[in-house]
């Protein structure tokens, strides 16, 4: 087991250590085990649900429990898909000329529209900014 495997593995089990039993050493040495009996086994896995299904609960509790939480995690695109719609709606014909600037904080304005925003709060950010006129409120 390489270095970065080692040590991204202690991660994980630090982020799931109230569920795993054992102690960190022994969660690694049944992880490495459980690499061992993967590379003996000639059958490919293709999901997470494949390599759950070969791993024994009873020899490997730990990388048993980890699987599970892998299999259900959920694997979405949904906000990606939901800021590129918002970037199509917002760069249309007639704004394609917009600057960057612009840009981001109309499309977070639209991404994160459940965010209310007062008048008063846009003032006094506005306020904020240098300008060559000072804004007198």
């Amino acid at each position: 087991m390489s270095s970065e495997e080692r040590n991204s593995f202690q991660k994980l089990l630090e982020l799931y250590s109230p569920l795993v039993n054992h102690d960190v050493s022994t969660a690694t040495a049944e992880f490495k085990l459980w690499k061992t009996k993967l590379s003996r086994t000639h059958s490919v896995l293709k999901t997470s649900i494949d390599a759950l299904a070969l791993c024994d609960k009873k020899i490997f509790p730990n990388v048993h429990y980890l699987l599970k939480i892998l299999c259900t995690l959920p694997v979405s695109t949904a906000t990606p898909e939901r800021t590129f719609s918002t970037l199509k709606r917002l760069k249309t014909y007639l704004r394609n000329s917009m600057g960057q600037k612009r840009l981001n904080g109309l499309s977070m304005l639209s991404v994160h529209r459940t965010i209310q925003v007062t008048p008063d709060e846009v003032i006094d950010a506005m306020a904020l900014s240098s300008r060559k006129f000072n804004l007198v409120l």
